[in-house]
C-alpha cells in the first residue's frame, strides 16, 4: 500500500490550461485586519493575472518578479485584467509586510497560502527543504478567465515565462 500511494503522489500532475481552478482560501491583512478571500471571490466573472513566488522577500522575487508586476500595472489593467494576484508559501503578516516594502499599495492583491493547501491544490508545490525553506510553490503564473486556467507557465529557473510582461503579452 505505502507503495502505491508513493507512486501516485509522484504522478501527481499539476493543473492544466482549460481545467478549472480548485476551490480554496488565502488569507490578507486588510484594515479590518486578517480576512479571508476564496477562490470564488477572487475568480468568479473576472480576468485575473495571478503569480506565485517562491518567498517573499526573496532576491529575484523582490527585486525583479513582483516589481515586474507594479512596474505594467496600469498596462495589465487596460489590456482587460481585473485582477493582478501574488501568492506565496508565507503568512499574511509577511505578505503584508513584503507589499508595504514594495509600495505595492491596491495594485496587487497579496495572497498567503501559509500552509501551502492551494499550492498543493493545483500540484505547483516545490520541495525547499534541503535550502532550509519546507514546501513552497513552484515560479508560476497563470491566467485564470472567470474561474478557468487559460495560461499556465512554471519557471523552473528565473523568472523569463512568469514576468508581468510574458503572462499579459506586454
Amino acid at each position: 500500500v505505502l507503495k502505491i500511494n508513493l507512486l501516485l503522489r509522484e504522478k501527481k500532475m499539476s493543473i492544466k490550461n482549460g481545467n478549472q481552478m480548485p476551490n480554496g482560501t488565502f488569507k490578507v491583512i486588510t484594515t479590518d485586519g486578517m480576512q479571508e478571500i476564496s477562490t470564488q471571490e477572487l475568480f468568479s466573472g473576472k480576468k485575473v493575472a495571478l503569480f506565485s513566488v517562491p518567498g517573499a522577500f526573496t532576491p529575484t522575487c523582490s527585486n525583479e518578479h513582483l516589481p515586474s508586476y507594479i512596474k505594467n500595472y496600469d498596462q495589465i489593467i487596460a489590456n482587460g485584467f481585473d485582477t493582478i494576484a501574488c501568492m506565496s508559501v508565507n503568512d499574511a503578516f509577511v505578505m503584508k509586510a513584503w507589499g508595504e516594502e514594495r509600495n505595492v499599495g491596491d495594485k496587487i492583491l497579496m495572497l498567503a497560502d501559509g500552509n501551502a493547501d492551494y499550492t498543493k491544490s493545483l500540484g505547483l508545490e516545490l520541495d525547499g527543504t534541503g535550502f532550509g525553506l519546507g514546501i513552497r510553490a513552484k515560479r508560476f503564473s497563470i491566467i485564470v478567465n472567470d474561474g478557468t486556467v487559460e495560461q499556465l507557465n512554471i519557471d523552473e529557473s528565473g523568472y523569463d515565462l512568469t514576468s508581468a510582461e510574458k503572462t499579459c503579452g506586454i
